[in-house]
């Protein structure tokens, strides 16, 4: 009894969920440079930016894990080319723990679209709002 209740109770939260999900509409894409920490260096106060406004494109728009683990790999990448390849092993640590989709973050994962918004591929609707409201 209690492990058809269990089935019963998750396949309506999943539906629920996957009706809210395809009905949501993309908010603008904005972005807070690196988010809590630094753009750049003392020196060079926007060293990386352009590094972390990438990233928070691929954030915004959200997607699946894999894509998030190629988006913070990306991240990783760039600011290692600008010269900061301690920075940037630091920064990869920071958004694999702090970019979780699971917390109603500013920065999290999949941040353009209402909260809760977890992993999932984007539908051809939505990567058509991502299409029209890429900067």
């Amino acid at each position: 009894m209690n492990t058809i209740l269990l089935k019963l109770t998750l396949t309506i939260v999943l539906t629920a969920y996957a009706f809210t999900a395809s009905a949501d509409t993309l908010k603008p894409f904005t972005s807070d440079g690196c988010s809590s920490f630094p753009d750049g260096t003392f020196k060079q106060k926007n060293l990386w930016l352009s590094c972390c406004q990438q990233h928070d494109l691929a954030y915004w728009q959200g997607g699946t894990y894999q894509e998030r683990l190629q988006s913070d790999i990306a991240l990783k990448t760039c600011v290692s080319n600008v010269g900061e390849p301690q920075i940037a092993a630091l920064m990869l640590a920071g958004v694999r723990v702090g970019g979780t989709p699971f917390l109603p973050t500013k920065f999290r994962w999949g941040y353009g679209w209402s909260y809760p918004r977890f992993y999932a591929k984007l539908t051809k609707l939505e990567l058509k709002q991502v299409s029209h409201l890429t900067p």
